[in-house]
This record gives C-alpha cells, sequence and structure tokens, in this order.
C-alpha cells in the first residue's frame, strides 16, 4: 500500500484495467468473456504466479479463446475447406441462395 493514495486523489483507477473484462461496460452488462476471466483470476489468486501457471492452464486457455476465437477459426477454416473439396467432387451442391442467387421478392 502506497504511502500516499495518488490514485485516489488524481481519481484513476488502474488497478482496473489490469483485469480486461472487469471494467465498466457501456450498457452495464458484463463483458463477453468476464466468466472466464473471472475463473482464471479465481484459479490463481493466493497461489503465486509459478503455481498458477501450471495449475490454472486450462481455465487461461479458456479465457485467451473466448478473446481470440482461434479455435473456432480453425474449425470454421476446416469446415469450409471440406465443402469446397465435396463440391469439387460433385458430391454437394450448395442451395442457390448460398450462391448469391436469391429468388426475386415481390
Amino acid at each position: 500500500m502506497p504511502f500516499w493514495g495518488l490514485q485516489k486523489q488524481l481519481g484513476i483507477d488502474v488497478d482496473s484495467w489490469l483485469v480486461r473484462q472487469s471494467m465498466p461496460q457501456p450498457h452495464g452488462q458484463a463483458a463477453l468473456c468476464h466468466a472466464f476471466e473471472r475463473e482464471w483470476v479465481e484459479c490463481g489468486h493466493g497461489l503465486g504466479q509459478t503455481r498458477a501457471r501450471r495449475e490454472c492452464q486450462l481455465e487461461y486457455e479458456d479465457f485467451v479463446e473466448c478473446m481470440q476465437r482461434t479455435k473456432l477459426a480453425q474449425r470454421l477454416r476446416i469446415i469450409l475447406e471440406q465443402r469446397d473439396k465435396m463440391i469439387k467432387e460433385g458430391k454437394y451442391k450448395p442451395p442457390p441462395y448460398h450462391m448469391g442467387k436469391e429468388e426475386p421478392r415481390p
């Protein structure tokens, strides 16, 4: 604890910036990945950095996936590659509305 409460005197709260999803949100609703970040922080609380890295790896990976969506993008890429492969082989024909050929609306 600092001798002077500099953050309080200046009216800033640097501590809330350290936790990305815990900052005040525009409409007062919890951020999208807030639950994952909270689980990760609660898991690592009081363990120390070295033990927390080892023991809270699953929570951290869930949080990072929620933020970056890397596994989702990879899965989507594989699905699209499989679809393109099936189209080339003639085993799958996409519906007209997936090809940009909609029926004219009245």
